[in-house]
């Protein structure tokens, strides 16, 4: 009997220390994308509300009330964003919207769209609800991002560099001088003093170009400076307070560049967004930046050297996005227009 009993305990012993092995092998092996422990804080921006773009999101555009969204082959959308927890269709452009409408910017009553090997396309939209195509399958191509400087559009166009054309006639973009880069031009911007032309040049990073002696976009811009950036430089935006760019630079995330001296150009801080890092906005010590796969994201730049993750909206996959002082704005090819509300 006694025997008995000590085997009982033995084995009773036995299962207790391999139900704690259990227990404590279980709680070390949780996902690794547990939601409890992992999920991202979101930083106070909600979404509020999405419209279900029919062709693929790929840029949105902000004014007044109402949003303007490339679809990729499925034009220009227009919609009325007056309420944003309920974005309604205005209307929708595709005759003579030719090839892939990607990145958007807008003058007066102009919209200018890159469409790939199909230049920029513009479209009259001072009738909302009947835009009108005047120019298409233009010479600036393959156009991949553009720029706004005055009467003057600056178009990336790839392999080929950067267009100037000159827009005094809004509807009828007059293309004139091309500046040659290495690399594929992919953004495109200017300095605050309008005098240095900064471009994301892809594989090559960041180069510039002294455009101040600019002859009504005749002129020769010498190169004066580049910075080999890691990852594939997608677009930039730049501190409206110092000479600093802020860049999308896929999957190397967020590159932070010192340009202040040309002969000396330096990556001054970086964050490593996860996702693909495809396109930005500065405002006020923040950057704004999509980041495909992972989103949107918020990152606190107020200090150029150490950038902070401040907010994190998941969608599908984020490419375009825009800002007004109460919502952000995101073209998401998956899910279409999703507006978030600022905390």
């Amino acid at each position: 009997m006694m025997m008995m009993n000590v085997q009982i305990n033995f084995c009773k012993n036995k299962l207790f220390h391999l139900f704690l092995i259990f227990i404590l092998f279980g709680s070390g092996c949780a996902k690794p994308t547990d939601p409890i422990s992992l999920e991202p804080d979101n930083g106070g921006y909600t979404i509020v509300g999405r419209y279900e773009t029919q062709g693929f999101a790929q840029d949105v555009l902000k004014k007044g009330n109402l949003a303007y969204i490339t679809q990729g082959e499925g034009g220009l959308l227009i919609a009325d964003v007056s309420n944003a927890a309920n974005p309604v269709a205005v209307s929708t452009t595709t005759e003579d919207v030719r090839g892939y409408s990607t990145k958007l910017l807008m003058k007066d009553s102009a919209v200018y769209i890159a469409a790939g090997s199909f230049g920029v396309t513009v479209v009259n939209v001072a009738n909302p609800l009947h835009p009108l195509v005047t120019a298409s399958n233009t010479s600036m191509k393959p156009a991949k991002n553009l720029h706004i400087l005055g009467d003057y559009l600056f178009t990336a166009i790839s392999e080929t560099g950067v267009k100037i054309a000159n827009i005094s006639e809004v509807l009828y973009p007059d293309p004139r001088t091309s500046i040659q880069t290495s690399g594929y031009a992919m953004g495109v911007c200017t300095s605050l003093d309008s005098n240095l032309l900064l471009v994301a040049c892809g594989e090559m990073g960041l180069q510039v170009f002294d455009i101040s002696t600019f002859s009504e976009g005749f002129g020769t811009y010498p190169f004066v400076g580049n910075c080999n950036t890691k990852g594939y430089a997608e677009a930039i935006t730049l501190s409206n307070t110092s000479p600093i760019a802020f860049m999308a630079c896929g999957t190397a995330g967020l590159q932070i560049v010192n340009f202040a001296d040309t002969n000396h150009i330096f990556v001054t801080g970086s964050y490593p967004t996860g996702g693909y890092a495809k396109d930005l906005i500065y405002e006020n010590g923040k950057i704004f930046i999509t980041t495909e796969g992972s989103g949107l994201q918020i990152i606190d730049v107020s200090d150029v050297s150490n950038p902070v993750l401040i907010g994190v909206v998941k969608t599908s996959f984020a490419l375009g996005l825009d800002i007004d002082p109460s919502y952000i704005y995101v073209a998401d090819e998956d899910e279409g227009l999703i507006i978030i509300a600022r905390p």
